[in-house]
């Protein structure tokens, strides 16, 4: 049998490299127009063309991609929630949720939820929540709606309590009446965005909250509360943290401690040092051990300075 019946010929062009040639040149052609002004963002056959293209193999051309969609911005997002709804391939599914995030139209909410509820790819997901967190504060009443239903798995209300704690203090008009959530998941997520909030203005009614919610009735929020005030270094916190320290919890007695440690008041050392002979959970004996003994190192600095 004659061998150039059935290969195909060293002329014929590789599909791939075609394909990417061509996709080349759109990119190229669709940035030249955007500089000179001529660019119709109007023209769906190209945005949907863009999208389409986020399946190169290329990673650094996708980035382009997702550039370029990103500065046409709003014009762009009715072709990436289709893409991101729809397309059967996941690349393509996680380059439309990543530009999304680029472009943070609220628009795009109920279509990311969906993402982040319904698809199967983690990726996605997780890209789908990087995209409500840009979006801010018109993504905090959904959040806070996952956190609070019961339906959800504990990673999406991870995924929902991460993006409250990104939003911040854009989130606070929304954060301060969740405080009073009969959900601890809630109350929890709350706490870790109140911290944020606390990180960019440093108001004293901020700390306070902070402070009130080591009494909270939950684990969660007494652990989160504590140690939001040791990352912050709060010092007027030191003695409900020490009343914290004497929690039945194990959990909230180890919070306590590592928060104190943090904050590094000389004055916590006899209570920690008390604390250490009473405790009767083992596995938090080293955790006192090493709060008193950072405390006892910064102590012995500070008497250097």
């Amino acid at each position: 049998m004659n061998q150039s019946a059935i290969s195909p010929s060293a002329s014929d062009p590789d599909p791939v490299l075609a394909a990417q040639a061509a996709t080349d040149t759109l990119v190229s052609t669709v940035n030249k127009q955007m500089a000179e002004g001529t660019f119709d963002a109007s023209n769906e056959s190209v945005l949907r063309q863009l999208v389409e293209a986020f399946a190169d193999s290329r990673g650094m051309v996708r980035l382009r991609i997702a550039e370029t969609l990103g500065e046409i911005g709003q014009p762009a997002t009715p072709c990436l929630l289709e893409g991101l709804a729809h397309h059967a391939n996941p690349v393509v599914r996680r380059a439309c949720a990543k530009t999304l995030t680029l472009i943070a139209d609220p628009t795009a909410i109920p279509t990311l939820l969906n993402a982040l509820f319904q698809d199967e790819d983690t990726v996605v997901k997780g890209s789908a929540v990087g995209a409500l967190a840009r979006i801010g504060e018109p993504a905090v009443p959904p959040l806070l709606d996952i956190l609070a239903s019961p339906q959800h798995p504990e990673s999406t209300k991870g995924h929902a309590a991460w993006a409250l704690a990104f939003i911040g203090a854009e989130a606070k008009d929304y954060l301060y009446p969740a405080l009073t959530s009969d959900s601890e998941e809630v109350r929890a997520a709350v706490i870790s965005a109140i911290a944020k909030v606390a990180e960019a203005e440093a108001k004293e009614n901020t700390f306070t909250i902070l402070v009130q919610a080591l009494t909270d009735p939950s684990e969660n929020v007494r652990s989160e509360a504590a140690a939001a005030l040791g990352n912050l270094a709060y010092q007027p916190a030191v003695l409900a943290l020490l009343e914290l320290l004497q929690h039945p919890s194990s959990e909230s007695r180890k919070a306590a401690a590592l928060a104190l440690m943090k904050i590094g008041d000389r004055t916590a050392l006899p209570p920690l040092r008390a604390a250490l002979q009473q405790e009767s959970d083992a596995a938090l004996q080293p955790i006192l051990k090493l709060a008193i003994s950072q405390l006892e190192k910064q102590v012995e600095a500070s008497d250097w300075d």
